[in-house]
């Protein structure tokens, strides 16, 4: 891989996320162990998720700024540390994707970061932190897991096609969201809900799911996957010529991206709250 102005490669920047996000999912493992037990003696389940999360960030952003103290962080908890110049790294960083899974205990949740320089993403990994399992991508290194390179689902029709997708919090959000799914779902194999957007995109981009859509991701949520999902070969986008992101997110591999993308614009995915 070529230098970017960083003075880093994207191969380089990714052995740092790879390094930080391992290091980030073993204390996100660890502390759902604990909170078994804080939980019943000193705390609500909620304020467990709460202190996890900031934990995991603040682990991994000093592990990040101690390597690179130059470089800017985006992170869920604690946003934005410091404005970057142009050509500098700054970090997308979703230090335990899937809460309510985490909170439950259910085997899908996820250290997601990324390496983004001038608005593109990079370098990227996605740490499924219950189970070890891990995906990596650089910009056009490809994407990888366990050594095998991803090419997503050889699915060339809508009928035949598992989807995946998720739902926001917001009451108005998720009504309009079953509306669309209910009207979805008789097009399509099946639907899944996963609970945790980058995973949903890992899994696409292997062709465990053929293809994924959510309305109302932040950009921590799907920067890494993201990445993921486009070096397996995905078109990565929004609908009607508009860019992934909090309106729309459909990754599909090119056969199956247009019935989806027609579908869901016909559906309205995009509308609602």
């Amino acid at each position: 891989m070529s230098e970017i102005s960083t003075g880093s490669t994207p191969d380089e920047l990714l052995a740092i996320a790879v390094r930080v996000a391992r290091e980030a999912a073993v204390t996100a493992r660890r502390m759902r162990a604990e909170a078994i037990v804080d939980v019943q003696t000193k705390s609500t389940e909620t304020d467990v998720v709460t202190a996890a999360d900031k934990a995991v960030e603040r682990q991994a952003v000093e592990a990040l700024l101690k390597d690179r103290p130059g470089d800017g962080v985006l992170g869920e908890e604690y946003g934005d540390s410091v404005a970057v110049a142009p050509g500098a790294v700054r970090w997308i960083l979703d230090p335990i994707d899937g809460t309510v899974n985490y909170l439950y205990g259910l085997p899908q949740y996820a250290v997601s970061l990324a390496a983004e320089v001038d608005g593109v993403v990079v370098a990227g990994v996605v740490v499924n932190a219950a189970t070890g399992d891990e995906w990596t991508a650089t910009k056009g290194g490809g994407a990888w897991r366990d050594g095998r390179r991803l090419t997503g689902s050889a699915r060339t029709t809508l009928d035949q096609s598992l989807i995946a997708t998720g739902f926001g919090y917001d009451a108005r959000r998720r009504e309009h969201q079953g509306a669309v799914l209910a009207r979805l779902i008789t097009r399509v194999r099946d639907i899944r809900r996963l609970g945790a957007a980058s995973l949903d995109l890992c899994l696409t981009a292997e062709g465990s799911l053929d293809a994924y859509f959510e309305k109302g991701l932040n950009l921590w949520d799907h920067a890494a996957g993201g990445l993921i999902a486009e070096e397996a070969g995905l078109v990565v986008g929004g609908l009607a010529g508009e860019p992934a992101g909090g309106r729309m997110l459909v990754a599909a591999p090119p056969a199956l991206f247009p019935a989806l993308h027609d579908a869901l614009v016909e559906l309205d995915a995009a509308g609602g709250a």
